[in-house]
């Protein structure tokens, strides 16, 4: 049996298949006939592998509850070994139904109400919105844009939003969405050594670990132990296979008592077993799917090449920040003189596009938009040209 699902170029209609990327834009506020390329799934059909396992397991027809023993975490940990030269314990793994769930969990169990939590805008929204619901607050070390057209960490303003709003835990996102960065290793480092001057716990979110355009991805674990005795590293395969809605993360803690404290809330919420959907989708994607992922990075990569063409050539007064990870590119359209909620008129009622508005990233995403390349050329094509249309007019 081979890869059958390499055609990246095929169109797939998602609508009324209860996506939430396309089938809720009245419900979110949007007209019903933007082009959605918002929310972080990918267009394209996962690996053949993963579809025949799940109708295997399907056909069994017994969905009770279920478990998994060593040999899952053996192929998660081979696809970290050789992915990203780390070798996790097991031990040190936590099973969870979502990335941004283990975060509220953090957030539960390291720190406590009106406690400063730090994060990095413009960054993923749902990193604000963990904090704030849970009764903590925002503190935010904003990054910045420099010559290079990449964005930068004030490392001064790091240390001292750490000093003023006395924070014990800080969220990284690595790699960075929306602004593309893949951090280096002299830069995470830098943060974690500042943490640890602090006693400030670093949650590390590395969903998009597997989508490095330039540069490497650096688990934070993987500094050294110091840095691994004060850190939660967040991975899933989600994004990698575009298995968002299989609800499973794997989530390591090294440090015992850190681990205890973070398994406390997970039972509090009442999570035990996960779907064994999701578990036999995750244990087939990072055993079999090697194949599928290669080329979808490889169409990936084009896609992003092309987007950068495309601006240079026919969008005036709008930037393609450099994008060294993730399948997001995070577009500034500040020197097009439009206010925030002129370009989302445009945008949306004109272009007739549904992409997140820089402005729920954080005030300092105002006059961005972020973009989903994940999905067929062609369409992608139709996007930039509604934009560089609706611009124009």
């Amino acid at each position: 049996m081979s890869e059958r699902n390499l055609d990246f170029d095929k169109i797939i209609d998602r609508h009324n298949t209860r996506s939430l990327k396309y089938d809720f834009a009245k419900r979110r506020g949007m007209p019903e006939d933007v082009l959605p390329l918002w929310v972080a799934d990918m267009d394209f059909e996962t690996s053949s592998y993963i579809q025949n396992a799940l109708k295997e397991r399907i056909n069994h027809g017994i969905f009770g509850y279920s478990e998994v023993e060593t040999p899952y975490f053996e192929i998660v940990c081979n696809w970290l070994k050789i992915r990203h030269n780390w070798i996790p314990e097991e031990k040190w793994l936590v099973k969870t139904p979502g990335v941004v769930f283990a975060l509220a969990m953090a957030v539960k169990a390291y720190t406590q109400p009106n406690d400063g939590i730090l994060i990095q805008q413009p960054v993923y929204y749902p990193f604000s919105e963990v904090i704030e619901d849970n009764g903590r607050k925002v503190v935010s070390n904003d990054l910045y844009l420099g010559k290079d057209n990449r964005y930068h960490i004030d490392f001064g303003d790091f240390e001292r939003k750490i000093v003023e709003n006395n924070v014990k835990l800080f969220l990284l996102c690595s790699p960075h969405n929306p602004v593309g960065r893949v951090w280096t290793v002299e830069e995470l480092r830098k943060i974690g050594d500042i943490c640890l001057k602090y006693g400030v716990i670093v949650v590390s979110d590395e969903i998009h670990q597997d989508f490095v355009f330039q540069g490497k991805h650096t688990v934070f674990a993987s500094l050294g132990e110091k840095y691994e005795q004060n850190c939660i590293v967040c991975t899933s395969p989600s994004k990698t296979f575009n298995l968002a809605s299989m609800l499973i993360s794997n989530i390591f803690i090294p440090n015992t008592q850190l681990r205890r404290k973070f398994r406390k809330q997970v039972d509090s919420a009442g999570i035990s077993q996960l779907s064994v959907l999701g578990l036999v989708a995750t244990e087939t994607a990072y055993s079999k799917g090697g194949k599928w992922y290669m080329a979808m990075m490889a169409y990936i990569r084009r896609n992003l090449e092309f987007v950068r063409n495309f601006v240079e050539n026919n969008l005036r007064g709008v930037n393609m920040i450099e994008t060294e990870g993730t399948y997001l590119v995070w577009l500034d359209f500040r020197d097009t003189g439009l206010s925030v909620d002129e370009l989302d008129e445009i945008i949306i009622h004109k272009a007739k596009l549904w992409l997140d508005s820089g402005k729920i990233f954080g005030k300092c995403g105002e006059g961005f938009q972020r973009i989903n390349i994940a999905c067929p050329q062609s369409i992608l094509k139709d996007a930039l040209e509604r934009i560089k249309n609706a611009l124009i007019g």
